[in-house]
């Protein structure tokens, strides 16, 4: 599958970030994320704010290995107060973003995953942010949107993941087979031609852009297939619709958990 610009994933990391800081001005730190429940508001702000500062230090220093996230400058916010916290996770995606346009997407570095280089890392940063601006809107309450091409690659980004972690060893994601059986459609009904197919085989799954039927579909705007596809939302919440096996899409969603 293709993805989306360089430029437009750095516009997002900024933009994100922006709502995110926006989303928790004012709101209780403290508050547990329901969908993140080890973490409080203001933990969740400096998980963010702490992968920025980790993958742009990883990009400016053209990282050939891993990098401790001890080893980034500021990689912490400095105290609770929430205005230093704020001017933080604003510095720290202002000088991610610099370094990944210095670079561009093309330059090689140390990933976690299945690519090296300065372009999985403005991709992985814009997703990141954009999932756990969910995270702090659900805890906060407050309006959330994404703009289509952006919530179906982040549908796509999450297939790439589970495929690779599954393929690294994961126990979880091992189970992601044959044995399953059946297929899952992802349909939005608000973005013309956002639908996929899973279909478990032998030796895992694979997925495709198709409209097809399959042993169960969800169904529903693109925005919350996305944050259902993330286990942000329930699938059975009433914001998406269930056609089919549900089991199967449990299934799915208890063997998807990264990290």
């Amino acid at each position: 599958m293709s993805r989306l610009s360089h430029d437009l994933y750095c516009d997002e990391i900024i933009a994100r970030t922006d709502a995110l800081r926006a989303t928790i001005r004012g709101a209780d730190l403290g508050a547990t994320v329901p969908s993140c429940p080890d973490w409080t508001l203001r933990e969740l702000a400096a998980h963010v704010g702490g992968a920025h500062r980790w993958a742009g230090e990883i990009v400016r220093t053209r990282a050939t290995g891993a990098i401790s996230p001890d080893q980034v400058p500021e990689g912490r916010p400095g105290s609770d107060d929430p205005a230093e916290l704020d001017a933080w996770l604003a510095e720290g995606a202002a000088r991610t973003v610099e370094a990944l346009r210095a670079a561009g997407p093309d330059e090689e570095v140390w990933s976690w995953a299945w690519e090296g280089s300065t372009g999985f890392w403005a991709r992985r940063m814009a997703h990141e942010t954009i999932v756990h601006h969910a995270d702090a809107a659900l805890t906060a309450r407050t309006g959330y949107e994404v703009a289509p091409e952006l919530a179906a690659d982040t549908i796509e980004e999450w297939l790439e993941i589970v495929a690779f972690v599954r393929a690294a060893g994961d126990k979880r994601a091992a189970e992601l087979t044959g044995g399953a059986g059946g297929t899952i459609h992802l349909h939005a009904t608000d973005a013309p031609g956002a639908e996929w197919l899973i279909e478990f085989g032998e030796d895992g799954f694979a997925w495709r852009r198709a409209h097809e039927k399959a042993a169960v579909a969800l169904r529903g705007p693109l925005t919350d297939i996305m944050l259902v596809f993330n286990r942000r939302l329930a699938a059975d919440g009433g914001r998406v619709e269930v056609v089919g096996d549900a089991e199967l899409l449990d299934f799915w969603l208890e063997h998807t958990v990264f990290g």
